[in-house]
């Protein structure tokens, strides 16, 4: 067998081994059956792949407790409107997210209703 033949065999037996990209990542962390909104204040909006990230402060009693929220891709956001400055730091937001199944300070992104009464994703 001439080596160009011997490559193309391994990559064809190979090929069934590779593991599609989109199964990089599971949601299974978060509890997508509930939503909850956050009166949250934006302390960081981080716009990169894989996921961009909102980071936000939210009010707890007396106190204020710091949330981490994944989203989808900007490639996917950007389908729905969003932009690198669609949030800015220190903006108050209503955000609508699906929590940590841990009951940690983290969520998966739902939507966001921004003081100005402009909606991206699922609010209400």
């Amino acid at each position: 067998m001439k080596l160009l033949q011997k490559m193309a065999l391994a990559a064809l037996l190979a090929a069934p081994l590779a593991v599609p990209a989109a199964a990089h990542h599971s949601y299974s962390m978060f509890d997508m059956q509930r939503t909850i909104r956050l009166d949250a204040t934006v302390t960081q909006f981080r716009w990169q792949n894989p996921h961009a990230f909102i980071r936000v402060t939210v009010p707890a009693g007396d106190q204020t407790e710091i949330w981490s929220i994944e989203m989808t891709s900007p490639n996917n956001l950007a389908q729905d409107g969003w932009t690198r400055t669609t949030l800015r730091q220190g903006e108050r937001v209503e955000l609508y997210v699906h929590p940590l199944r841990s009951g940690a300070k983290g969520a998966a992104y739902a939507g966001v209703r921004k003081a100005d009464g402009t909606t991206f994703g699922e609010v209400g």
